[in-house]
């Protein structure tokens, strides 16, 4: 993985939150002009939110006055606007946002309005033209679609694991468009990039429906993106529509300001420490340093794993004790850009037996995932998990999990 899209660190405790969407400019063009980059496109349309901002609670007595009032306001023109109208004709997310007392529909109102800046026109505008898009689009019933992208999914978009707030995560990655056929067979006409546009709509969709839509609650998702091997030329009108989509039907959920200095660019050796700050290892794909596995997604939810650091210079042995003889350990261990030698060996308890070789000392290149392995003991012992980082100056982030099997036999 080449690059992830995240946000600058800061002093401040970690907690999560969108930055709010930019009001409407007097040439509203921005995201269709060939100078704007595709990365920046693309960071725009997914990313990583910084520690340095804290999500908005929605708790309707911390606003403001003059923000209490924009809210009402906005209300009583949607309320006009819809007059008459089922509330099957005003909702969005299953949410009736006419009546009152409702807090998810506040939720819901105030990102609008924070879209823009508590102007409330044009937060009624674009709440207007939101509810128009999501019935002519068909939103509301796209999660259940045969859309025919298996090959797609858990490959370019995917919502996996929640970061350690409570936030769903969704993963991006479009480095298999460099394949010319790939690319051909999703992108290679207007009809295939507008049915495209509807899967991944579909796959937002599926995170939003995890939102709690509640004050103080889990109310914005997390997207991170690989930028490896993307080709950036070709996928540039896909991200502009991507970009444009999200920017104007899902407010302070995945859009942010279009400043680059927002973001930091987490390049190949990086990604796993930049992504445990956000995101516990068990829940974080093998390919980006983390432990998850597809396969382990049917088994419920992830065991937890112990992380460590391994300093410049330093070998770290991990001990597991308390092995008997008979049982089976089957463990996992994953160091952030490897590129160190990796080891593990059973040492019995028994005087005068032989420590075993589990696994061999081998350097462990860069690139490669994390370990899972098994072993079964014939005696009772400990299992000793070595990574040498002797060679290395560069402090790197690491986590293992493990779990233990007794013998069925009596």
């Amino acid at each position: 993985m080449e690059a992830v899209t995240v946000p600058e660190s800061s002093p401040s405790p970690m907690s999560l939150q969108q930055p709010k969407t930019p009001p409407p400019e007097a040439s509203p063009k921005p995201y269709t002009s060939n100078k704007k980059s595709f990365v920046a496109s693309l960071m725009e349309a997914a990313t990583l939110r910084s520690p340095s901002f804290k999500e908005d609670s929605y708790f309707v007595s911390q606003l403001k006055s003059s923000e209490k009032k924009a809210l009402q306001e906005l209300k009583n023109r949607l309320a006009d606007s819809h007059n008459g109208s089922g509330e099957n004709e005003c909702s969005m997310w299953g949410i009736p946002l006419l009546g009152t007392g409702d807090e998810r529909a506040d939720v819901i109102l105030l990102k609008f309005l924070r879209a823009r800046d508590f102007r409330v026109l044009d937060s009624f505008n674009m709440l207007e033209k939101c509810l128009a898009w999501r019935k002519e689009f068909g939103a509301d019933g796209i999660v259940e679609e045969d859309l025919g992208f298996k090959e797609l999914e858990g490959v370019v978009a995917y919502m996996q694991g929640y970061d350690r707030e409570g936030h769903p995560v969704c993963y991006n990655a479009y480095g298999v468009f460099r394949d010319k056929d790939m690319y051909e067979r999703i992108f290679g006409d207007d009809e295939k990039l507008k049915k495209f546009l509807r899967w991944r709509v579909q796959v937002l969709e599926r995170g939003i429906n995890l939102l709690h839509f509640k004050p103080g609650g889990v109310n914005s998702i997390i997207q991170v993106t690989d930028l490896k091997d993307m080709p950036k030329r070709e996928l540039r009108v896909a991200s502009n529509q991507i970009l444009s989509l999200f920017q104007d039907n899902y407010p302070e959920m995945v859009a942010r300001k279009r400043t680059k200095s927002k973001f930091v660019i987490s390049k190949e050796g990086n990604v796993a420490e930049t992504l445990y700050k956000f995101v516990r290892p068990e829940d974080i794909p093998v390919q980006y340093g983390g432990l998850s596995r597809p396969s382990d997604l049917n088994n419920g939810p992830p065991k937890p794993a112990s992380e460590f650091t391994v300093k410049g210079g330093e070998k770290v042995n991990i001990q597991i004790e308390g092995i008997e003889a008979g049982a089976t350990i089957t463990w996992d261990i994953v160091v952030g850009g490897w590129d160190l030698e990796y080891s593990a060996e059973f040492v019995p308890n028994a005087e005068g037996s032989y420590t075993i070789a589990v696994e061999k000392p081998r350097k462990i290149s860069p690139s490669e995932e994390a370990i899972r392995n098994s072993f079964t003991s014939k005696e009772a012992g400990k299992l000793v998990l070595s990574v040498d980082n002797s060679s290395s100056r560069r402090r790197k982030v690491a986590a293992y999990r493990y779990i233990v099997r007794k013998s069925s036999l009596v």
